[in-house]
Parts: structure tokens; sequence; C-alpha cells
């Protein structure tokens, strides 16, 4: 990666890390799955009239927006509803960085030399230490679902690798075309086919309904629309191996924006063992060495427009 890419990779993050404060003022409102749906198809329909589709197969689309899109926020909203702490639950969500490159090597026969092995172990060893340390106040079914979540955002990253688009951005975007409806078909199965939209009603005369619709704004413009499309581009220029363990940084963020904003109080251990997930991500992004080269993709024939 180049030093412009890192550092775009650590504005993500910082958007990213922040979303979390965002995910908890709107599902203080909203119910999970339909808030999901909702934050999707807010981007979907301006995205499916003014912008032009990108030129991929249609199976890499669909992947990306069905892992990335609805398996990951549908678990992690879920989680956070049924008592996830937002900071553990930005910390467990970044298994989706050994998860992306366990499956990159896998499915992509993309390689790891030494070092990044290394970094990324030293990474998922501090993760871990924060995790042991917070997941004392954490049930079960939670972390489970925010695992889960993290699996689906590592599936969306290999369809992202393999789509490989010519514009990063319009990817992003009409990614968000997939999820609104399995999510609102869900929401109005578990959740009830009338609460979320009674929950959008309400929302302009509470204020906790105005912090959750602030929420959903931030969501969808910095999280959303410029982060997602800012790691789009990443992904589509990088190794996922490479890309991926940045993600471990959005804990960090996490539990300093937690503390700020829900006067969550993170304790030494944290705070040491955050400094080893920074040291080890950072480690391992070196890629040394020839790169892997991966098959030029087949030409895409879409009808005209």
């Amino acid at each position: 990666m180049t030093a412009r890419d890192r550092l775009l990779a650590l504005f993500v993050v910082l958007l990213w890390g922040v979303n979390f404060i965002a995910i908890d003022f709107g599902l203080q409102h909203f119910p999970p799955l339909f808030f999901g749906g909702l934050r999707f198809a807010l981007i979907a329909l301006p995205t499916i009239l003014f912008v032009p589709r990108p030129k991929v197969r249609w199976q890499w689309l669909v992947g990306y927006g069905l892992g990335f899109g609805t398996l990951q926020f549908a678990f992690l909203f879920v989680a956070i509803e049924v008592g996830m702490p937002t900071g553990l639950a930005s910390l467990v969500l970044q298994a989706s960085a050994p998860f992306t490159v366990i499956l990159g090597a896998l499915l992509l026969r993309e390689r790891l030399n030494a070092l990044q092995g290394l970094g990324i172990a030293i990474a998922v060893l501090g993760m871990v230490a924060i995790g042991w340390n917070r997941a004392q106040d954490a049930a079960l079914l939670p972390v489970v679902l925010t695992l889960l979540g993290a699996l689906g955002w590592a599936f969306g990253n290999l369809c992202n690798r393999k789509a490989n688009p010519q514009n990063p951005l319009h990817l992003a975007l009409w990614m968000s075309v997939v999820p609104p409806l399995p999510m609102f078909a869900l929401s109005a199965f578990v959740e009830g086919p009338v609460v979320g939209w009674q929950a959008v009603w309400t929302s302009f005369t509470t204020q906790t309904g105005l912090y959750a619709l602030c929420g959903l704004a931030y969501i969808i413009v910095f999280a959303t629309v410029i982060g997602s499309g800012v790691w789009t581009a990443l992904m589509g220029r990088n190794p996922a191996s490479s890309v991926a363990p940045f993600t471990l940084l959005v804990p960090v963020v996490g539990f300093t924006s937690a503390w700020l904003v829900l006067n969550e109080q993170p304790d030494p251990f944290e705070l040491v063992a955050g400094a080893v997930v920074v040291g080890g991500v950072l480690l391992g992004s070196i890629r040394r060495g020839k790169p892997v080269e991966l098959p030029e993709p087949e030409p895409v024939l879409t009808p005209a427009r």
C-alpha cells in the first residue's frame, strides 16, 4: 500500500469508529432490522435514479450487497439491540479482518508474507486481549451475532475484490440497492409490519427521535457514502490482506468516542491492548516482495442504457 492509501484507510477508520455512536442513537428509537433497511433504502433510491450502474458482474454486486450490507448490519444492529455494548461491538466486528485474510487465502489464493502474518497476529492478539477484558460483561448471544456480522463483512470484502469496478464509488452506492428488500421483509416478519413506520412518524416529535435522525444522517453520508466509497476503492487496488487489517483500528476510535459521548470509561489494560492493535495493523499493512498477480476480470456485457 502507498502512504496515501494508508492515510485514506485511517480516515475510513475514523468515520467507522464514530459510526457506532450514530448506530446507538438510531437504535434508541428505531427497531434494528427496520433501521438497517431504512438506512440503505434512503441511499438506494437516488442511486437508481442518478448513478450509472457499475459495469461489474451481477453476482459480485449482489454478493457485496448481501455480505457487506444485509448480513453485516442485520446481525450487528440486532446484537446491539439485545445488549451488545457499543465499544465491545466496535471490537468484535473487526473479526472481519482475519476472516477476510483467511477467506482471501482460501478462495482468492492471496499470499501473506512473514511480516504481514506477524503484524496480523500481533493485532489479533491485542484485539483478543481487549475482548477478553470486556466480554466479562457481555452475554454470549450478542457476541455471536456480532461475529456473524463480521463474517458477512468478510464475504462482502471478497465480492468487492472480485468485482474490480472501474468506479468504486458507483459500486459502493449500488451495493445499497440490495439490502432494503430482505431487511424490510425480515423486519415485517420479526418486528411487525407497522412498528418501524410508526417510529418514522414519531421521530420528528421526540428528542430521542431527532437524535436517531441525526444518527441516520451520519450513517448514510459519512459511514456509507464516503466511508464505503473510499474503502471500496482501497479494496479494489490493493490486496485484501493489506487493507482488511486496518479495520482492527476501528475499536480504538470506537472506545474513544464511546468514552467522550456515552461516558464509557476504558481501563488502562484496554488502552495498552489498543496500542498493540495499532502497531500490529501498521506492521501488517507492509507488503514486501512482488505482489501476487490476480487474473484479469472477464469483460462484462451490459445492455445499452
